[in-house]
């Protein structure tokens, strides 16, 4: 797995430290304007920086995504091992399932990116992605030991219908919630 570059960095400059938040912020309008595929170059220029400022700080765009997106997987992580101790395992699973896929529709193209990096290790996402799914299946099992979903459904199969939900509702606004009642009464017991 790559290496954890926040915890091998010296502190930042004052102006390294302002280019990085600018850069921050100007992917993450550009993202949600335009999507996950949006322009680095025209995210460097809005920050008023070199593309080589940008690469600097984000050497690949998983690396810019996951600084955009860190915050939120670990709240995910962390309602994840809250819900474990639910009374409802399913109410539990369900409650986390809606919010990995608000979480995965924050910018257009999202799901496909969070998708594709579950099997990169060597990708900035990765790490985060992967404890994502480490929770979710502990979710599942729980649900599936109460004998409250079907027993034949993998964590990675669960993950990628949900992820497909939220690709759907990139093209039909609003319609996670009605998708994943769909989707869960299809996955019970």
């Amino acid at each position: 797995m790559g290496e954890d570059m926040t915890t091998e960095r010296r502190p930042m400059r004052a102006d390294a430290r302002r280019n990085y938040e600018r850069l921050l912020a100007e992917a993450e309008a550009a993202f949600r304007e335009r999507g996950t595929d949006a322009s680095l170059e025209e995210i460097a220029r809005s920050a008023g920086v070199g593309i080589g400022t940008l690469y600097r700080h984000f050497p690949t765009r998983d690396a810019l995504l996951e600084a955009l997106l860190h915050d939120r997987f670990a709240t995910l992580c962390e309602m994840g091992a809250d819900l474990l101790g639910a009374k409802s395992p399913r109410t539990a699973l369900v409650s986390w399932l809606r919010e990995f896929a608000k979480s995965s529709n924050r910018y257009q193209g999202l799901p496909a990116s969070v998708m594709a990096t579950l099997n990169d290790e060597d990708s900035r996402l990765y790490a985060s992605c992967h404890a994502m799914r480490e929770v979710g299946e502990q979710l599942l099992a729980r649900a599936q030991q109460a004998g409250e979903v079907r027993p034949d459904l993998l964590a990675s199969e669960l993950l990628l219908l949900v992820a497909s939900i939220s690709w759907a509702n990139e093209h039909s606004p609003n319609s996670i919630d009605r998708f994943l009642t769909l989707l869960v009464e299809g996955i019970w017991s």
